[in-house]
């Protein structure tokens, strides 16, 4: 986002015309044409102040809506399905550039919307004071539309990974390497029941840090379910807890769980 620009050519006073060019205005002194500065001034003095309030308003919520649909967007957490990394009520940014301008790796923490009514109910009906107040932020785009349902967990397997769990308790395999996971809750095992599935295209995998509370595509390739996620459905790839400050960290630690995972054959 940095541009070059070349630098001013060193003149004296004799050549101070040739630096008007042609055509050019006259200044009034401070290097200004004359006039402008008082054209301006006449503008702004005609401007009522509550259009000129209007206008600042509507350019930044302009700004702000672009930001949240192709850069950056919030949300907030509530559930205990990714502890110890995601805590209730944190608040997290997620970059929408991941994916598509950027790739998704393995152990990337990702929001994605909801694959198969993996959330029961609607929150849009009998809503809370805060789902009330993201409706009403989703309409100029500022909040992420609550009847979409999005969800987060950590992205294990990539089209055609193959994710194995053997036994209930048992490591992760992610193409025969066994994966040690310091970010999940240390108080569960890794795996919450037996699988040995592979990804098909266009899909990805993904399992809850606290994998003995987190509805995931284990959970539910377990209750007979398909358990992939669509890549259509990534929202993006979160990347910092931003609220409360106390726990104001980065979320790129897990790719280094992976670091040692061949791509798939």
């Amino acid at each position: 986002m940095n541009a070059l620009s070349p630098s001013p050519r060193a003149s004296s006073s004799d050549d101070e015309d040739d630096l008007l060019g042609d055509g050019a205005s006259p200044t009034d002194g401070e290097g200004e044409p004359a006039g402008e500065e008082n054209g301006r001034a006449s503008v702004r003095s005609r401007m009522p102040l509550w259009l000129d309030t209007l206008i600042t308003m509507m350019v930044a919520l302009l700004i702000a809506v672009l930001v949240k649909t192709f850069l950056i967007q919030p949300f907030y957490i509530p559930s205990a399905s990714m502890n110890p990394t995601l805590l209730n009520d944190d608040k997290i940014l997620v970059s929408k550039l991941t994916p598509g301008v950027f790739d998704l790796h393995r152990g990337d923490v990702i929001v994605f919307e909801d694959p198969d009514d993996w959330i029961p109910g609607d929150a849009t009906e009998n809503p809370t004071p805060r789902v009330r107040l993201m409706m009403a932020l989703s309409l100029v785009g500022l909040a992420p539309d609550p009847s979409q349902d999005h969800l987060v967990k950590r992205l294990i397997g990539m089209p055609g990974d193959r994710v194995v769990c053997a036994a209930q308790g048992a490591a992760l395999e992610v193409n025969g390497v066994e994966i040690e996971e310091d970010y999940i809750n240390q108080a569960t095992s890794p795996c919450q029941v037996p699988f040995d599935i592979t990804v098909p295209s266009n899909r990805v995998w993904v399992m809850g840090d606290n994998r003995h509370a987190s509805a995931d595509s284990a959970y539910h390739h377990a209750m007979g379910d398909e358990g992939f996620i669509p890549v259509d459905n990534i929202t993006g790839k979160a990347e910092i807890i931003f609220w409360p400050s106390s726990s104001w960290t980065t979320l790129n630690e897990g790719r280094d769980a992976f670091a040692d995972v061949p791509d798939p054959a």
